[in-house]
């Protein structure tokens, strides 16, 4: 199956009149089980990608992560140097890859479109040690991390703010200059039903004294509700 992914994304390209890519800001809401238990809204980034074989019809994918819970501390550095401190970072974070056919309807300058979904969820939460001074990374460790199949649907609109020139050359079929053929501002909700993970929240971390750590692990479904805003390209 993986293979059959990767030689997609290798062909798909190839039959496309226009490539089409975007990143922005996202707004991530779990649902259901996953909201009961953890309770918080989460800030990422997303980017996709679409090859559009005709003006209606688009194959891509789609990446997004965010975090959805940290907690920082100062320690000293080791039990035999105390006297020097460090920032300690613990994040729960959250992954999706998914696969997109997309069927769009130009409308003058805007473009509804919606989207199908299927791919997976990745959880991990890890902690890093940061150095006071410059904020540079020493060292970091993944705590514990789990992996779900998701599927769903998206829906949203994109409205062009800018497009090329129609400007000809004598020897290409277009303008022969590097810039994008058209931006869009993306306004989009995406809805993925994710499957049974197992993940660390903001708080489910526990040291000890005696130099142990425990964690308190949930598990659910990780259905997720995520808005997003950013800006799309036409190449």
């Amino acid at each position: 199956m993986k293979g059959l992914f990767f030689i997609l994304f290798l062909v798909v390209p190839l039959f496309a009149i226009t490539n089409q890519a975007g990143i922005g800001l996202t707004v991530n809401l779990p649902q259901g089980e996953f909201r009961d238990n953890v309770d918080r809204v989460g800030f990422g980034i997303g980017i996709d990608y679409a090859a559009k074989l005709n003006p209606y019809i688009g194959l891509g994918g789609a990446f997004g992560v965010m975090t959805y819970g940290s907690e920082r501390r100062n320690e000293p550095f080791s039990t035999t140097i105390p006297d020097v401190t460090v920032d300690v970072t613990t994040s729960n974070n959250f992954l999706f890859f998914q696969l997109m056919p997309r069927i769009s309807v130009p409308i003058s300058i805007a473009v509804p479109y919606i989207e199908g979904r299927v791919g997976l969820n990745y959880l991990w939460t890890d902690t890093r040690i940061d150095n006071q001074s410059d904020g540079e990374e020493v060292a970091s460790s993944t705590n514990f991390d789990d992996i779900a199949f998701c599927y769903g649907g998206a829906a949203g609109l994109m409205v062009r703010v800018w497009k090329k020139p129609t400007r000809r050359s004598k020897h290409k079929g277009k303008s022969s200059d590097d810039s994008p053929d058209a931006v869009y501002i993306d306004l989009k909700a995406v809805y993925a039903k994710g499957g049974n993970a197992e993940y660390l929240k903001e708080g489910s971390v526990h040291r000890t004294t005696g130099g142990s750590v425990a964690y308190d692990v949930s598990e659910s479904h990780t259905d997720l509700l995520t808005i997003g805003l950013g800006v799309d390209f036409d190449f």
